[in-house]
């Protein structure tokens, strides 16, 4: 199996193969917190006018809007984009639209350039979803790992990291969470959740977002109706 890392959207829209799709601070954390406290689904959408758009469409796959415009949550919405936040959230069967920028863009981009499987992916269940992938029968021949940064356009540590974390596990190794951590926490990203004039972005964000390996389960994400749909596989 070839592995190929990219990196923003101009990588994602030359996808090719299965792809996973990295949003560590704070997309695909939270997602998987969600999945972990019972969410059913989580339709993945750019923009906040178009996850309004579904709940006054298609209710039934919206029972929660979850989401944010430069880290605060947009007027409408139930919750956030933090990991904390959704930490104390109770999402059993629900239906989630999420609207994420970066995530949620190279995922688009990876589907139109015709990858399957896709999965989104941060290090809560970067082993998980390593496993699910390598699972896959038929093994597929290419894999492109991508790390989405900061809204798609300026590379973060956090999701480089994540990309050579993903390569590695897939290769059969396993690196250090630890001194995955110690990089990460001096990186320039992490700075702002500990920063008072931010309070949007909460301390207790990162620690989550960096627990690795926490989750047994992977996010594929589908096509349903036109809309691009997490569900848990596994675990």
């Amino acid at each position: 199996m070839e592995i190929r890392i990219g990196s923003l959207s101009r990588d994602a829209n030359e996808a090719r193969g299965a792809a996973l799709v990295i949003d560590v601070f704070r997309a695909f954390t939270t997602a998987a917190i969600a999945f972990d406290r019972g969410a059913r689904r989580i339709t993945l959408v750019a923009e906040v006018e178009e996850a309004l758009a579904i709940r006054e469409r298609n209710p039934e796959i919206a029972d929660i809007l979850m989401g944010e415009v430069d880290g605060k949550r947009p007027e409408g919405f139930d919750h956030g984009n933090s990991p904390f936040e959704a930490s104390s959230v109770d999402f059993a069967g629900k239906s989630i639209v999420q609207s994420t920028r970066a995530g949620t863009v190279g995922t688009a981009a990876a589907g139109a350039a015709g990858c399957d499987p896709i999965y989104v992916t941060s290090f809560v269940v970067a082993g998980a979803t390593s496993r699910t992938l390598l699972a896959e029968d038929p093994l597929p021949d290419r894999v492109t790992i991508l790390a989405m940064g900061d809204q798609g356009v300026n590379r973060s540590d956090e999701d480089e990291h994540c990309a050579m974390y993903l390569r590695n596990r897939l290769e059969g190794r396993n690196p250090d969470p630890e001194a995955l951590r110690k990089l990460i926490m001096s990186g320039g990203a992490t700075q702002k959740f500990f920063d008072d004039e931010q309070p949007q972005f909460h301390p207790r964000d990162v620690g989550l977002a960096l627990e690795v390996d926490r989750y047994d389960f992977a996010m594929r994400v589908t096509r349903e109706d036109g809309l691009l749909v997490a569900r848990r596989v596994g675990g």
